[in-house]
């Protein structure tokens, strides 16, 4: 990590907070950051400025919530779902074969 922000040349005091996916491994990622950091005279507090993406806690949230009433969700993707509606879900297109010169 302190390489990457080294690139970016975000050392110099730009660098305001980490946001992240509420895996395990980043809540062990920042305090080793901070130390890594203050090695090099820089100071980042890990428990004030690591802050977990709220986007992500509202799924995760939502997801527990539908689980609990049994309700599935779409398994396709955007574009999956938007190709069916154009071709038709059972129609199978092979874009090479189509794309070909006859």
């Amino acid at each position: 990590m302190k390489d990457v922000l080294d690139r970016f040349e975000l050392t110099d005091g730009r660098l305001l907070g980490i946001t992240t996916d509420n895996a395990s491994s980043n809540y062990s990622m920042t305090p080793e950051l901070q130390s890594t950091l203050e090695a090099s005279g820089i100071e980042l507090p890990a428990l004030r400025n690591h802050i977990p993406c709220m986007a992500h806690i509202i799924q995760l949230a939502l997801g527990a919530f539908m689980s609990s009433l049994s309700v599935n969700g779409r398994t396709k993707s955007w574009e999956a779902h938007q190709r069916d509606q154009q071709f038709g879900e059972n129609e199978s297109i092979d874009i090479g074969k189509s794309q070909r010169l006859r």
